[in-house]
């Protein structure tokens, strides 16, 4: 039987992306499936109807939701479309596992196959799947576009009738993907970087793309290519070593995050206050409580003449390439599952088994199903 893979339009506050864009639904349907889409579902992320050649409308939402064999998503779905999904449905999307335990039980109790691409294990063979990474890497860019937008200086040097421009100085704390595409990025715009990382590892990928990395002796390699959470030994002994280059800094962005957990607090207030009067922090873990004591997440404030920005969803703001990396990724993702339009999931293989969140009536992620059992 030919199985139908469904989009919706995200209705998420500030969510422009789309989990299906053109290219992805007509490869989809060249090899043997049906794509069934919501009118309108890519055109805030740049993507008319009238570019999807091959595809089945949708009436209503619901009407999609009830005729998809897979349902891709980018946020989670409310517990009202879990409620209008086949039994026998498969979800793949962002769905949020340490904070969604109303859509985790609906999932459960609807019976729905769920695979959260937060989940996909970070192995070589799944890199092409890697949304987390995708998205990150957007994020990374842009907040070097915001930086730079609300700084009151060039980035970089230059030589002019009125004398020589001194280039800005950025600083980026955390060398995760999102960290090393700021870096990149601010590089390319001139800027002379400095970098720090709890994970001593990302030392030479820092120096690799031209920055210099900030000595703290604190060491915090953690699972899975993330940090642990610091000891509070360590926080102290880190915000002495990274305060003396905060206050140097022209423009700062934070990318630290522990997964499932809020961000830790890196910068404090009397940081911030000892920060020249102009300078400007991004704060990419706003989304998660900010690494900046004074963030609020969703605004920008200015403290002591410090701009602090806390943006949210940061890779909508680039939707179109942001949709169609994670298209990517969700394609990816599926097709060793797809075989002549019929789904045929392999157990075995760790990739399904380990972002698998619910299935057949339970959660299937351990760590997921303890939280929430621990919540009753």
């Amino acid at each position: 039987m030919t199985v139908t893979i469904g989009a919706l339009s995200e209705r998420a506050p500030l969510e422009t992306r789309v989990s299906l864009v053109p290219e992805v639904a007509e490869r989809l349907v060249k090899e043997g499936s049906r794509v069934l889409l919501e009118r309108g579902a890519g055109t805030r992320a740049g993507f008319p109807d009238s570019l999807y050649k091959s595809v089945a409308w949708g009436d209503s939402p619901a009407a999609v939701l009830q005729g998809a064999d897979i349902v891709l998503t980018v946020q989670p779905l409310s517990v009202e479309q879990i409620g209008q999904l086949k039994g026998s449905a498969v979800v793949v999307g962002f769905l949020q596992p340490p904070g969604r335990a109303a859509e985790i039980r609906a999932l459960q109790a609807r019976g729905v196959t769920s695979f959260a691409m937060e989940l996909v294990p970070r192995i070589s063979r799944a890199q092409s799947m890697d949304a987390l990474s995708s998205q990150a890497s957007i994020a990374g860019y842009k907040s070097v576009l915001i930086a730079a937008n609300e700084l009151k200086k060039f980035l970089p040097m230059l030589t002019t009738a009125a004398g020589t421009i001194r280039p800005a100085q950025v600083l980026v704390i955390g060398a995760g993907v999102a960290g090393l595409q700021a870096i990149a990025t601010a590089r390319r715009l001139g800027a002379v970087v400095e970098a720090y990382d709890v994970r001593s590892a990302t030392r030479e990928q820092v120096k690799s793309l031209g920055a210099k990395f900030v000595e703290t002796g604190v060491s915090a390699e953690g699972e899975g290519g993330y940090a642990r959470e610091l000891t509070a030994a360590e926080r102290t002994q880190q915000q002495q070593a990274l305060e003396a280059r905060i206050a140097a800094a022209d423009a700062v962005i934070t990318t630290a995050a522990v997964p499932g957990r809020p961000a830790p607090k890196i910068i404090t207030r009397a940081a911030v206050e000892r920060m020249r009067a102009g300078s400007v922090i991004v704060d990419l873990a706003a989304d998660s409580g900010g690494n900046c004591e004074l963030t609020r997440p969703g605004e920008t404030l200015e403290h002591q003449g410090v701009k602090v920005v806390g943006p949210l969803n940061v890779p909508a703001a680039l939707a179109y390439n942001a949709s169609e990396m994670y298209a990517r990724n969700l394609y990816n993702f599926l097709k060793p599952a797809l075989s002549q339009g019929e789904l045929k999931i392999d157990w075995s293989d760790e990739v399904f088994a380990q972002s698998c969140l619910t299935s057949g009536g339970q959660i299937k992620h351990e760590p997921t199903r303890k939280a929430l059992e621990g919540a009753k």
